[in-house]
């Protein structure tokens, strides 16, 4: 935020990167950069796209490895190609050509969490698992979720610029790309109508261009609630005629969270089970936000 309200703001694309940089430099996150949960080789691959809302541009990197800030690579890409999006081996040879640095960003954590999933994977295969009592409470929590994380910034001037980042699915197929590097799938910005980016299942917002569609909600007069609602509705309807989709009540076994903004600053977040926050900046203070919801979460 003080990015955006210094005497010389910077551009709002600067601001959520330097945002998302924060926790893509936490080794002790491991949803984004550093200690992202790998593949299912163990290998760390990390997706991101950025907007930017006055320019009407997008850039974007999947399946990039060795590199910590997407993010900022994405936004490379917007600036300094012809390109939309750059993959896998390409990506991290763009990187390097431009002073990205190298290194390791399996964690020893992170590597403990794929070692209990490939461990618990399977009774025939031939790892041994060592007892859960060897493995600390946090890598068997992490080790069966994911994350990814949105960034959306409206200026002094209402122009509009946002990026999403993450390591993707936890143990995804190598080369597994999601929804956070496809321009409208995962983040989306038009600087006349506002912007909306999304967390969760990858395929289905991919399948259904959702954030996209959220902005096409809101640019036919739509709030940001109602307009997330209305194509996490539609995600949901499309998903249930996948059986393997469907938990045993009848609701679907996966989330997703959508995040949407319009040019005059109403905000909303939609998760499709009770219990989430997203978080907001309103020029004069941060908070969280507890998110509208499709469904109540089960009490466990």
């Amino acid at each position: 935020m003080e990015m955006l309200r210094t005497p010389k703001p910077a551009d709002p694309l600067d601001a959520v990167v330097a945002g998302v940089a924060l926790v893509e430099d936490d080794p002790t996150d491991h949803s984004v950069g550093l200690g992202g949960l790998p593949n299912e080789d163990g290998v760390v691959e990390l997706d991101a796209s950025c907007m930017h809302g006055p320019m009407g541009r997008a850039g974007a990197v999947a399946g990039l490895r060795n590199v910590k800030n997407a993010a900022s690579v994405a936004r490379m890409v917007l600036r300094r190609t012809d390109h939309v999006l750059i993959v896998g081996e390409g990506a991290l040879r763009f990187a390097k050509a431009h002073g990205f640095k190298e290194e390791n960003l399996l964690t020893d954590e992170a590597r403990e969490m794929w070692l209990w999933w490939k461990e618990h994977l399977s009774e025939t295969d031939k790892w041994l698992a060592a007892p859960d009592a060897d493995y600390p409470e946090n890598v068997r929590i992490w080790a069966q979720t994911t994350g990814t994380i949105h960034c959306s910034a409206l200026d002094a001037n209402g122009d509009i610029c946002a990026t999403t980042t993450t390591s993707g699915l936890a143990f995804k197929l190598p080369g597994r790309a999601g929804d956070s590097p496809i321009i409208g799938a995962g983040n989306y910005v038009d600087n006349d109508v506002g912007s909306c980016g999304s967390t969760g299942r990858g395929e289905e917002l991919i399948l259904n261009a959702g954030s996209f569609a959220v902005v096409e909600q809101m640019r036919h007069g739509a709030a940001p609630k109602d307009a997330c609602f209305a194509i996490l509705k539609r995600i949901v309807a499309n998903a249930l005629k996948t059986p393997r989709l469907r938990a045993p009540d009848g609701r679907p076994n996966f989330d997703v969270k959508l995040y949407a903004l319009n040019k005059a600053g109403d905000h909303a977040g939609v998760s499709m089970f009770s219990g989430a926050k997203y978080a907001v900046h309103d020029g004069t203070e941060a908070k969280l936000v507890d998110c509208e919801f499709l469904y109540e979460a089960k009490k466990v």
